[in-house]
């Protein structure tokens, strides 16, 4: 395996030259014949390289059983090496060392009061909860920590406390222990932006070393099972079109990424105008539909991990696109096509989000579905860096995103012409005739609750979160002022703005399972020999974002309980005769 940069000198993943690097064959319309011999034979086939997979095929190695690992794309990570990789771990060893007491209980209330608010009671024995969503927060704080634990001590990922994190809703009396769950791979860049090559080339490596068996330009195509329903195998092609059959004498696990990518998914289960992600470009819902062929019911497929994106990036279909974690600025604000601040530019960016989906019923529109990023030189000066998504960057840095102009009017005319270029993506969003007076009314009244330090109008910089983790970068000049996160816009050029829209990290709904990770029918029984982890299944959060880093380590912890339960799989005979399910 060998490390490589990118262009711009950023690091990429290890790759295993297990397949050559050429794209992904289409999808085949033809089914093989019910007869077939398999090219391969496993106890374990895992499907999907980045945290969910990787995790997965590690704990089920460690446990004696052979497994090949199958990557659609040419090199290993997924979406995974794209993050930070915090991982949200309850009652970690580092919080039990501080003394700080994070019981199951208090962690329970805190996950089903904000996944479904709607049925949170707090007096049900399952909170309100259905027993298959309860058996999912339960399975994640017991093996949580154990899975972590695990990693850590066998070199997959060694760990660091990163308790200046703060739970996104630690303002709700349900959080009890709101800024010690988290994790982060040791030896992390300052801004974090190395977490997930770290954990990606330390799981990869320990998977090597365990006697995984890798193959990257593999996409699984469909499912094998024999004659009693049960899944003994997958069919893949390779980059180069031949197509492989892998038997797997105990179970197939599917750790891959949702359906970012998909438009027609995306229009049809989000409900909402998402113009894209920042996920894998590979993540296209390939597990929707394998999983359904084979009778998989599916779940929360309304639901995605949220977050603002570049417009122009989104539509561009950037792979290097990272989402909008931080929309930065202090002497900044976040208009509609109208000129309407609608929102708390400062809320967590799966909320934000949120704000962005607002349906006028009378116009008949989302009209905050494109959200105009205003800044001045001060916020230009002080508050740009190139990490994550950050639309303000510094000089040198492409910023072909950025519209400027000397005058509100002359910005306003040039982010008139950006959009009538993007209109055929944006429903046709144009500004309002008035857009310039109602701008300069809304710069008015954000200068004049500025001055005092309080947004009457949306909160920010209320929560403690909004400033440790969702302000951005500030000058020093900003920890001195009341409110840190507001500053009045300068009255002269030149201002500066970008377009912003909802998208997704991921998706998080898919085939349905339950607290062993196994995949569920339409009855809510197992398919014999099917598991599922990460984003291709549906999440347990529901419409929630539980904390930093609450994709990655829920995930884990499914991961472990995945491996045991395939561990106590009877061998199946993969010689028995087969029938192939698209």
């Amino acid at each position: 395996m060998e490390e490589q940069l990118s262009e711009h000198g950023s690091p990429q993943p290890f790759v295993v030259r297990a397949a050559r690097h050429e794209p992904v064959a289409p999808r085949e319309s033809a089914l093989p014949s019910r007869e077939h011999e398999f090219d391969v034979e496993t106890d374990v086939a895992v499907v999907g390289s980045g945290c969910a997979g990787l995790a997965s095929a590690l704990f089920t190695r460690w446990l004696g059983d052979e497994v090949v690992l199958l990557e659609k794309a040419p090199e290993l990570g997924g979406t995974t090496l794209k993050s930070a990789f915090i991982y949200w771990v309850p009652n970690n060893g580092p919080l039990q060392e501080s003394g700080v007491e994070d019981r199951e209980e208090d962690f329970l209330r805190y996950v089903a009061r904000i996944s479904r608010p709607e049925k949170y009671d707090p007096d049900s024995p399952t909170l309100g909860q259905s027993e298959l969503e309860y058996s999912l927060y339960r399975g994640i704080y017991e093996s949580a920590w154990p899975a972590a634990k695990l990693l850590a001590e066998r070199g997959a990922l060694p760990y660091q406390h990163a308790p200046h994190w703060t739970d996104y809703w630690h303002n709700l009396t349900e959080d009890k222990v709101w800024n010690a769950r988290h994790l982060m791979p040791a030896g992390v860049n300052e801004d974090q932006t190395d977490g997930g090559l770290i954990a990606i080339r330390g799981m990869s490596r320990a998977a090597t070393d365990a006697g995984v068996e890798i193959r990257t330009g593999h996409r699984v195509q469909r499912l094998v099972l024999n004659d009693d329903g049960a899944v003994v195998g997958v069919v893949a092609t390779t980059a180069d079109g031949e197509t492989v059959r892998i038997g797997a004498r105990k179970a197939v696990l599917f750790g891959t990424g949702g359906f970012t990518h998909d438009a027609d998914l995306r229009d049809n289960f989000l409900a909402v105008p998402a113009v894209g992600g920042c996920a894998a470009r590979t993540n296209e819902g390939d597990f929707v539909r394998i999983g359904s062929a084979a009778g998989a019911q599916l779940r929360n497929m309304q639901f995605a991990w949220r977050c603002p994106i570049n417009l122009e990036k989104a539509v561009a279909g950037d792979p290097d696109m990272q989402g909008t974690f931080a929309v930065a600025g202090d002497s900044m604000l976040c208009v509609n096509y109208k000129g309407e601040r609608t929102l708390n530019e400062k809320l967590p960016y799966n909320e934000l989000v949120q704000r962005m989906y607002d349906w006028d019923p009378l116009g008949c529109e989302f009209p905050n579905r494109v959200m105009i990023q205003i800044w001045d030189g001060w916020s230009q000066q002080h508050s740009a860096k190139d990490f994550f998504g950050n639309s303000i960057v510094p000089a040198g840095v492409d910023d072909a995103h950025v519209i400027k102009g000397d005058t509100l009017a002359e910005l306003a005319d040039n982010i008139r012409e950006r959009l009538v270029r993007y209109q055929a993506h944006t429903g046709n969003v144009r500004l309002a005739d008035d857009f310039v007076t109602r701008l300069e009314a809304t710069v008015a009244r954000w200068n004049e609750m500025s001055e005092r330090g309080v947004d009457e109008d949306f909160h920010r910089g209320e929560r403690e979160v909004e400033i440790t983790v969702f302000g951005g970068p500030l000058s020093e000049e900003a920890a001195e002022r009341a409110n840190p996160l507001m500053r009045p816009l300068d009255g002269d050029g030149p201002y500066f703005a970008t377009l912003l829209s909802g998208g997704t990290l991921d998706t998080k709904g898919g085939p349905r399972i339950n607290a062993s990770a196994q995949v569920l029918d339409d009855q809510n029984e197992p398919i014999k020999g099917l598991y599922g982890a990460g984003n291709c299944v549906a999440s347990a959060s529901g419409r929630a974002y539980w904390a930093g880093g609450g994709t990655l380590g829920p995930m884990i912890a499914i991961a472990y309980r995945a491996a045991q339960a395939i561990h106590e799989e009877p061998l199946r005979d993969v010689g028995a005769s087969r029938s192939a399910v698209a």
